[in-house]
């Protein structure tokens, strides 16, 4: 919220500045602007930094010394922006330990450009909208994933598992949940 405020103050203020320089000499050229030709800046949401609100399911993931390989595989599939919108999201955040358990080369493989619509698919997979605890997911027998396919719900005592990974944890976030499986829930396609 600061950053947002400084930066309406600051374009206010040259605004302002302007403004007045132009009334003062009507003769005054108006000023040249640099335009930057880096393409390489990633653009979006999720590059805003905000030091005030809730953290959002995407920066959970960044923030978890458990969650490095997932966090490489979103920037690799480039679905930062989509972590980071309104939501709510449930986000099904498989640890490192759950990529390692994948047949070995796996996670290399996925992270290669040209396996990017593939690696994109299985993270989506991880995804769907709503912002359930695990208690009320309990009363579900599948979910609808972002992946365009439905993973099973099961409740074995007290443990709920979503397409076979077995939630072990669950933190809230500003725009949903992130819950923390054990394993990587692939798609059937």
């Amino acid at each position: 919220m600061k950053t947002k405020l400084n930066i309406l103050l600051t374009f206010f203020a040259v605004l302002c500045a302007f403004s007045c320089k132009n009334n003062q000499d009507s003769e005054t050229k108006e000023p040249s602007v640099a335009v930057s030709n880096t393409t390489e800046a990633k653009q979006g949401q999720a590059f805003i930094k905000d030091d005030e609100s809730k953290p959002n399911v995407l920066q959970i993931a960044i923030g978890s010394k458990d969650h490095t390989t997932l966090v490489a595989a979103v920037q690799a599939a480039e679905l930062e922006n989509a972590l980071v919108n309104a939501g709510p999201l449930m986000v099904f955040a498989p640890t490192n330990e759950a990529f390692a358990a994948l047949p070995e080369g796996t996670v290399e493989n996925l992270l290669k450009p040209e396996n990017k619509a593939k690696l994109a698919l299985i993270l989506k997979h991880h995804v769907t909208p709503g912002n359930y605890s695990k208690e009320f997911l309990k009363k579900f027998k599948h979910l609808g994933q972002a992946s365009n396919e439905n993973v099973s719900v099961e409740v074995k005592g007290d443990d709920v598992f979503i397409g076979g990974a077995k939630i072990i944890a669950s933190i809230p976030a500003g725009n949903g949940i992130v819950h923390v499986v054990d394993t990587v829930i692939l798609p059937g396609n």
